[in-house]
């Protein structure tokens, strides 16, 4: 490797992980930061807990796709694919049956099997053979509310951190390699209040129209009451350089993702100008650094910070 290009890999080494309930989930939450590191020499990997069976098919072009009608889970499995050659990451099934969104009053029960319904002792067992496989310096994942109440999106937490727990003690499964500590966990925090009424404001003052009106004042009615609108926000990724590759990789989810929905009408230009970043919560943090409460303006800009030379780290 030339000098020269020694300084674009600024991340060489460094190992992230990132754990979600569905295929699209990961194009969708922090994918702009992963292919910041993934292009600047990090390792990243992402684990999708389940195959996304359940999910409807939200793109009207694909309502007639014969293979979306027979074989939606195959379909999901090629769009996967495509948006992690897109992202620029490796990609793994850890292999659970999505459990779907119950809706009703009252709610149906949960499918049979689905991964919701697994103990989660269970459900955590492959995450901890990748995780001490892959062995990641930092974890991304979903907060207990799952982001939204999904189940498989608060069984992605409850999993996830239960592997993560396991998978630095030696006493817990041996057979499944050596143990690893991971050095810091985030929470994806993409959606939250501040940001989105930003971006709507910012439409509207540059005499833009805003596709976000109806869903800003259905956040502003539920501000009091949901949780997940006023997360701490403890790091602020600049990654408006691959919002075009995000907006790529949300795209190959074709029967996910309407392109003529709002939020391809804002234009990349646009969003970078108004919110160029993507936003965390950090949740563990095992650098030995001052902690990060979330409600100051000194904020991180990079999840790899306080893990300053991969040497001194397990490798």
């Amino acid at each position: 490797m030339a000098a020269g290009e020694m300084d674009d890999v600024k991340y060489d080494g460094m190992r992230l992980m990132a754990v979600h309930a569905h295929p699209d989930d990961e194009s969708s939450k922090g994918a702009a930061t992963m292919a910041k590191y993934a292009a600047e020499g990090a390792e990243v990997l992402v684990v999708t807990c389940t195959g996304g069976e359940a999910g409807d098919i939200l793109n009207p072009a694909m309502k007639l796709s014969p293979m979306a009608g027979r074989d939606i889970a195959g379909l999901r499995r090629m769009e996967m694919a495509h948006a992690a050659e897109i992202l620029g990451v490796e990609h793994l099934w850890l292999g659970y049956v999505d459990s779907g969104l119950p809706e009703g009053d009252p709610k149906p029960d949960l499918p049979p099997g689905s991964f919701a319904l697994v103990p989660p002792h269970i459900a955590a067992t492959p995450l901890v053979t990748v995780l001490r496989d892959f062995r990641p310096h930092v974890v991304t994942t979903y907060d207990e509310n799952g982001g939204y109440p999904h189940p498989d999106h608060i069984m992605t937490h409850t999993v996830t951190m239960a592997a993560l727990s396991a998978a630095a003690d030696p006493t817990v499964n041996p057979e499944l390699g050596d143990p690893w500590q991971v050095k810091k966990v985030y929470y994806n925090q993409d959606f939250h209040l501040r940001k989105w009424t930003a971006i709507h404001e910012g439409l509207l003052a540059r005499g833009e129209k805003s596709p976000l009106g109806e869903m800003i004042e259905h956040m502003q009615s539920r501000a009091g009451a949901d949780e997940r609108l006023h997360r701490a926000v403890t790091t602020s990724v600049p990654c408006a350089d691959y919002f075009e590759t995000r907006e790529r990789a949300l795209l190959a989810h074709t029967t996910q993702i309407d392109p003529d929905g709002g939020f391809f009408r804002i234009s990349r230009q646009l969003q970078a100008e108004l919110w160029p970043t993507e936003e965390f919560e950090l949740a563990v943090d095992f650098t030995s650094r001052p902690p990060l409460d979330g409600n100051t303006d000194e904020l991180e800009s990079d999840l790899f910070a306080g893990i300053v030379d991969v040497g001194s780290v397990q490798s």
